[in-house]
């Protein structure tokens, strides 16, 4: 007697890295989407995490060496829902600032979409970067202070604080 329900091959031949990833995102996707609803209060927020720590899994070229999947998602979606955290309050912030402005001068709605984007860009640039880089550049654009005063903060000559802004400033208005 044959089944009436038949595998196709291409599920048959699974590579192992395959099978792995199909039975995690099986056994884990729910589970994760449920402990992102818990950290994040929103059911929709919680499942573009979930989704987005699988797609970083899946992105990964050898997932053979993984021995706890559910511990390396949570860290994975956890990262990520701080990176989601830090882009709602850099658009509240933006917003905040909007909002204090004359009706005259406020802007259309697609400029505080494309201003929200922008900052958010700059924002990631800047987190790429290491400490010293970041943190000279904010004392050197945010706080204006000059290279000398930068350098004696953090330890460095005014020349390496020049290079830390160039640095930053590349990372920031090139990508």
């Amino acid at each position: 007697m044959t089944s009436a329900i038949s595998i196709p091959r291409h599920h048959a031949a699974a590579s192992p890295r395959e099978h792995f990833l199909h039975s995690e995102f099986r056994h884990s996707y729910s589970w994760l989407t449920a402990s992102m609803h818990r950290l994040t209060g929103s059911r929709c927020d919680a499942e573009d995490l979930a989704a987005s720590a699988f797609t970083e899994l899946v992105a990964l070229d050898d997932v053979s060496h993984i021995r706890q999947p559910r511990a390396l998602l949570t860290t994975i979606a956890r990262r990520l829902t701080f990176e989601f955290w830090r882009r709602r309050d850099l658009e509240r912030a933006h917003l905040a600032e909007l909002a204090q402005r004359p009706e005259r001068h406020a802007p259309s709605a697609q400029d505080i979409c494309l201003g929200v984007e922008e900052i958010a860009r700059i924002d990631a640039a800047l987190h790429r970067l290491g400490p010293r880089v970041r943190e000279a550049f904010l004392l050197s654009e945010c706080d204006e202070l000059a290279y000398a005063d930068i350098g004696a903060r953090l330890g460095v000559s005014a020349s390496m604080v020049r290079k830390y802004v160039a640095q930053a400033r590349t990372a920031c208005f090139t990508t």
